[in-house]
Parts: structure tokens; C-alpha cells; sequence
């Protein structure tokens, strides 16, 4: 059975750096009608749950640790039995929202996390956080960017623990080395494709 990918929104805040936001957030589950892995857990773990249904989950993915992406993955790691995969550089942001909880294991760059007969490579994109990751699937020609990459350009960097240059270069070195077909599935907001970003991040003169 050819992997899927499910998809739905979840709202809550955002809190960093004494501020705290409104903020919609993206859930993609990406599996078959027997097992799935979920990437980020932001608010809600009953919505969550609701799309997984009775599939097995076999890891809850963190594309960063920041609260919007993580506040439910310990519930939810709970109620299914799936442990949490987060790169260790964002241990520092995880422990703001979960001091008492750590993640169960680590993300690495290069790494190929398998599902429902296909693969979901790691790609390590600093800048918006510093363990930040994206998800990519090649055979599905589609690239998970939690908040590194969205419709519009790079994520944001006016916080703590970020860098704009850092990640306009894990943009460019990591993501514009992708297909240009290849279909962004951002953390936040519409989908898009690498080529879409490739021109407005010219466009800017970051290129």
C-alpha cells in the first residue's frame, strides 16, 4: 500500500522571549492505513489522534523544539506509544516548554527515518532554531520544512536562538539542492514548491 500523506490545523500560542502569539500550525502525518509517523505535535494531541486513527504510530517527528511544534508531543508519545525524535542543538528550546521530559531519541543529518515503504531523509536546516530540521521524501517529491521554509520565503529570526544568514544558507544549501518540483509542506500557512521559493528569495537579493 503506497504511502499518504494526511493533513490537518491546529491553534494555540506561540511563547518565546516573554511574548506569546496566536499561531496556527500545520500537522502532516505521513504514513499507510497500518502505520504512520507524525510531524510536530503542536496543540492538540485529541486532533492528532482523530487522523492517526487506529494506524500504528511508529515516531512523533519534531522539526524544532519550539512550544507551538512540541507543547502535546509528550501526551500524545504517551497515548500511542510512539517515542519522540527531536535534534539534539534544540534540546535548550524543548526544555522551556518540557524541563522534566526529554525526548527519546535523536535526529541527525543524513538520517532516513522508514514509513509505510518509504523513506524520510533529515536534512539539518539551522537559522530559525538551531536543531531545526526538514523531512524530505523523495519518491513522494515533497519536503516537510516545520518553520525553516515557508510560502513566501525563510522563516522568522527576530528571536532567541535564531540567525537570518544562518538559515538563508540551509535554505539555499540544503533545500534549493532539491528538484524544483519537489512540493514544500511548511510548518505554518499554504504549501508551495522549491522552485516558488528559489525566485522570491532571489527576488529579495538573499540569493
Amino acid at each position: 500500500m503506497a504511502a499518504r500523506i494526511d493533513h490537518t490545523t491546529t491553534s494555540g500560542t506561540f511563547s518565546l522571549d516573554g511574548q506569546t502569539h496566536e499561531v496556527d500550525n500545520n500537522v502532516w502525518i505521513l504514513g499507510d492505513d497500518r502505520e504512520c509517523v507524525v510531524i510536530d505535535a503542536p496543540h492538540d494531541a485529541a486532533e492528532i489522534r482523530r487522523l492517526v486513527g487506529d494506524r500504528q504510530v511508529l515516531a512523533i517527528l519534531a522539526t524544532h523544539a519550539h512550544d507551538d511544534h512540541v507543547r502535546v508531543a509528550p501526551e500524545l508519545a504517551e497515548a500511542v506509544g510512539a517515542p519522540i525524535f527531536l535534534h539534539p542543538d534544540d534540546l535548550v528550546l524543548w526544555r522551556m516548554t518540557h524541563p522534566d521530559t526529554a525526548p527519546d531519541r535523536e535526529l541527525a543529518d543524513h538520517q532516513v527515518i522508514g514509513v509505510a515503504g518509504t523513506g524520510l531523509q533529515v536534512l539539518h536546516t539551522p537559522g530559525h532554531a538551531p536543531g531545526a530540521v526538514c523531512l524530505h521524501a523523495t519518491d513522494l517529491g515533497v519536503v516537510f520544512t516545520g518553520d525553516t521554509l515557508f510560502a513566501g520565503g525563510p522563516g522568522a529570526t527576530g528571536r532567541s536562538y535564531s540567525d537570518y544568514s544562518v538559515i538563508v544558507d540551509s535554505i539555499r544549501q540544503r533545500l534549493f539542492s532539491l528538484p524544483e518540483q519537489t512540493v514544500v509542506h511548511p510548518g505554518h500557512g499554504p504549501d508551495t514548491t522549491i522552485a516558488a521559493e528559489k525566485a522570491v528569495l532571489i527576488g529579495t537579493g538573499s540569493e
